[in-house]
């Protein structure tokens, strides 16, 4: 029998993920942010990678496809890698719009590890642009020119029933990293950037190609309902309060007056209920709408698990109608996780 799948990692830039002085050549349009990539890329994911770059909206993609070939007993007879790494472009305005072609790093694959019945593959892809970057950095030689290296490391375990399951394993804290499965469906994002980690240390020996990767906080897909919420907090009325917390500390607490509603912008927060632990939620997560709608008291504490970036707005900024849809959810998911 033999077993195929594929999993695929798209990394783009959205524009909430640099702040400070590095966000000044985006705004002033010397450079641009990413439009989201789309939530589904269809049955031919080698032609929409491709055209998506040719449209220069991803900084790099990250195809890891493998076939595995298993004999009645269930033992790998042959095995191997498709697909790798497609590195995208730099488009900069000096008076005119140029592009400027990134630098692709060499595919690091892994060689497989064959088990009983299974086999486990692993690819890191990525690179860096072709602007130089210079910048100061926490060691030496305390100065770099080159941009930053940026990449992520997926994994795929091929099962000689035909199951398979992939997940992102490792990436560069920056940029965004968007996951799709098999069938081109968006099943995972990660779930914090961190521009100023990535600009001070991800270069030479700290990268995959040195043997060093970084860990991945890795975040559910919001719901559609969500992502329609979203817009209307950023850009329904008045803007956004920004709210910045440290890993560890409380963006809610249990029980608390409050109608205000909190979108996630940028890293892991973990709800809690009554004591407990109920689930960690990542960027595009809506929160705090059972309070809005149920008395003005927060109904669970939530607490950053990484740190995190969440803007704020009133909920009569919001439609009514779409907040007890969106509550009526999280009714059933707490009541499920129970």
């Amino acid at each position: 029998m033999q077993a195929e799948s594929s999993i695929s990692a798209i990394s783009w830039l959205p524009s909430e993920a640099v702040t400070g002085i590095a966000d000044v050549s985006f705004r002033v349009g010397f450079t641009h942010f990413d439009v989201p990539p789309p939530d589904h890329l269809g049955p031919d994911l080698p032609g929409t990678i491709a055209k998506l770059r040719a449209e220069d909206r991803f900084r790099f993609a990250n195809r890891l496809a493998a076939f595995a070939e298993f004999d009645g007993e269930g033992r790998c007879v042959r095995h191997g890698y498709h697909g790798g790494g497609v590195i995208g472009s730099t488009t900069v305005h000096l008076g005119r719009h140029f592009t400027v072609a990134a630098v692709a790093l060499p595919d690091r694959q892994v060689p497989p590890e064959v088990g009983d019945g299974w086999v486990r593959f692993r690819q890191t892809a990525g690179g860096r642009t072709g602007l130089p970057a210079p910048r100061p950095v926490r060691r030496a030689p305390f100065v770099q020119f080159l941009a930053p290296v940026a990449w992520t490391t997926l994994e795929l375990v091929l099962h000689a029933d035909g199951r398979s399951e992939g997940r992102l394993v490792g990436a560069s804290p920056f940029p965004r990293h968007w996951i799709y499965g098999r069938d081109g469906v968006l099943e995972a994002k990660s779930g914090m950037t961190d521009f100023k980690e990535w600009a001070g240390h991800a270069f030479g020996g700290h990268t995959p190609w040195g043997d060093e990767d970084s860990p991945a906080f890795v975040a559910a897909v919001e719901t559609a309902l969500e992502r329609e919420l979203s817009n209307g907090v950023m850009r329904g009325g008045a803007p956004p309060s920004i709210r910045s917390l440290p890993a560890g500390a409380v963006l809610t607490t249990q029980g608390e007056a409050a109608d205000d509603i909190i979108l996630v912008l940028d890293g892991l927060v973990e709800i809690e209920i009554d004591g407990t632990s109920w689930a960690e939620v990542g960027p595009g997560a809506i929160l705090g709408e059972r309070a809005a709608l149920e008395g003005r008291h927060r109904t669970a504490t939530l607490r950053a698990v990484t740190p995190v970036r969440a803007a704020v707005v009133p909920a009569a900024q919001l439609d009514r109608d779409k907040l007890d849809a969106l509550a009526a959810g999280h009714r059933r998911e707490e009541h499920g996780a129970g």
